[in-house]
């Protein structure tokens, strides 16, 4: 991917952490969570996809830990957002549990980590407990050319 301008290409780099506290999704036993995260540039009408990425699935527990990192080449931080989305791995269909969106642009990441810890909750806040976290950390470096 090319740069845009003068704005010089990096890497967002996400590392899962882990969730606490989530509620009992499953009728039988305890869930079974992954995360899916995915990075858009909202362009207002014309938002772009740049990458779609999945955690592992953590069986049968209400505190998962992950320690897992992803990334994502992107031409600036200007108007990304991460949409981070629960699911809990069900047989026949998955369901979405809980969703965060983090505006990435308003983090004014750098190559140090942040840490980052959100409150999980679907709106309606039937499946995750008020106090369900996901804790990430976040930086961004850019790519230096010559």
């Amino acid at each position: 991917m090319g740069c845009m301008g003068s704005k010089p290409e990096g890497i967002l780099t996400v590392h899962l952490v882990k969730m606490t506290h989530l509620a009992d999704g499953d009728w039988m036993g305890k869930s079974d969570p992954y995360v899916t995260f995915t990075l858009e540039q909202d362009n207002w009408m014309f938002d772009h996809t740049m990458g779609k990425v999945t955690s592992s699935k953590k069986k049968n527990t209400l505190n998962p830990e992950y320690d897992e990192t992803f990334t994502f080449p992107v031409p600036s931080l200007e108007n990304l957002v991460l949409h981070v989305n629960v699911y809990d791995d069900d047989i026949g269909f998955d369901k979405k549990i809980a969703a965060v969106d983090i505006d990435i642009e308003a983090m004014k990441l750098d190559s140090n980590p942040k840490l980052v810890e959100r409150t999980i909750d679907e709106k309606k806040g039937k499946w995750f407990a008020k106090d369900s976290k996901i804790v990430l950390n976040l930086s961004y470096s850019p790519v230096i050319r010559e």
